[in-house]
């Protein structure tokens, strides 16, 4: 069994308040991806960005001070062009998700996983994130990312975090179709 992590495809990363031209651009890619993996029998986990009213009041928030996916709102919404149909929805507070960690384990405890691939937004801020969480705790099974379904904040932040995970042996697929042309 293969596992694909689909993060972060929420509108507001999409054409929302932190939207990008980049983010538009791969909803196509990554709904045709979640349907191969569907159609393979594969598990299809989606994760979502998920704030309380206080987050300009948090660290991150601070940090980052434009309200976003605010649990409730249009923007904390998964894409309706991508399908949840019954897959499972991670909600995380922050960047990364143990949960995410543990339900993988779970699914590899039931049937040992193949590989496990991230494709979603952003790049590098959550995507970054949860391949490193994710490579820590399964440092034998492949763990990829497809650089044609992910989008960073901007390009060249995109590359230097396809860099990092390249580094800590995250396999990068997908470079033919990548929309930041690099």
């Amino acid at each position: 069994m293969k596992a694909l992590i689909v993060v972060d495809m929420q509108k507001d990363f999409i054409d929302g308040v932190l939207g990008t031209k980049e983010a538009v651009a791969i909803v196509p890619r990554v709904a045709e991806k979640i349907e191969a993996y569907r159609r393979n029998g594969d598990a299809v986990i989606f994760t979502r960005d998920t704030h309380t009213e206080d987050y300009l009041q948090t660290q991150e928030g601070r940090k980052l001070p434009v309200a976003h996916c605010i649990k409730g709102t249009p923007g904390w919404q998964i894409s309706e062009a991508l399908n949840v149909g019954n897959s499972m929805v991670i909600d995380k507070p922050t960047f990364g998700s143990f949960a995410l960690v543990e339900t993988l384990k779970e699914l590899n405890e039931k049937k040992p996983l193949a590989n496990i691939e991230l494709v979603g937004l952003c790049t590098d801020i959550c995507v970054i994130s949860n391949a490193m969480l994710v490579k820590a705790a399964f440092w034998e099974i492949p763990v990829r990312v497809d650089v044609s379904c992910c989008a960073g904040v901007t390009p060249k932040t995109h590359e230097n975090a396809l860099t990092a995970m390249d580094m800590c042996q995250i396999e990068i697929t997908g470079r033919q179709e990548n929309v930041s042309g690099r």
